[in-house]
């Protein structure tokens, strides 16, 4: 039995406890003790209820399986944590990058479209018509000339 517990023993206290069910029944618990920086899935206890022949036989084949997977739990509890810290890590420098990269954006000057020297600056105002049109909504209103009439003979305009 105490060769069984052996893995179970390695870093961490294990507090065995066994109480008499009725005349022929003993129950023992194997409880761990969870290290200050341990998850505390890994302080869950074996119990195991038999007669003492049956407890002779079996419990250190159950207390063998009981390490085993406790050992498994503690690697697999490890492993996920590093991998959610890679992940964490590897998020956290993504939003810092985007974020450089937008802040980047924003600064950059605006460019302005040069055509060599001497070229006239490029305007961006709407072109004024250059003559009036019927419609046109302003400060000041359109002058249009007016049409003439003319009278007709024939088809031929005079």
């Amino acid at each position: 039995m105490f060769v069984e517990l052996m893995p179970l023993l390695a870093g961490r206290t294990v507090l065995i406890t066994v109480a008499k069910v009725d005349d022929n029944t003993l129950r023992v618990n194997v409880i761990p003790r969870a290290k200050p920086d341990e998850n505390p899935a890994l302080t869950t206890p074996l119990t195991y209820s038999g007669s003492p022949e049956e407890l002779d036989a079996e419990l250190g084949k159950h207390l063998a399986d009981y390490a085993q997977v406790h050992q498994q739990t503690g690697s697999t509890l490890a492993e996920a944590k590093a991998t959610m810290e890679a992940a964490a890590k590897a998020a956290q420098e993504e939003a810092k990058r985007k974020s450089e990269e937008r802040k980047k954006a924003t600064q950059k000057p605006p460019v302005t479209p040069t055509g060599g020297p001497g070229a006239a600056p490029i305007s961006t105002a709407e072109p004024v018509p250059s003559s009036p049109s019927v419609g046109t909504l302003g400060l000041f209103p359109a002058i249009v000339p007016e049409p003439t009439t003319t009278q007709s003979k024939g088809g031929l305009a005079l």
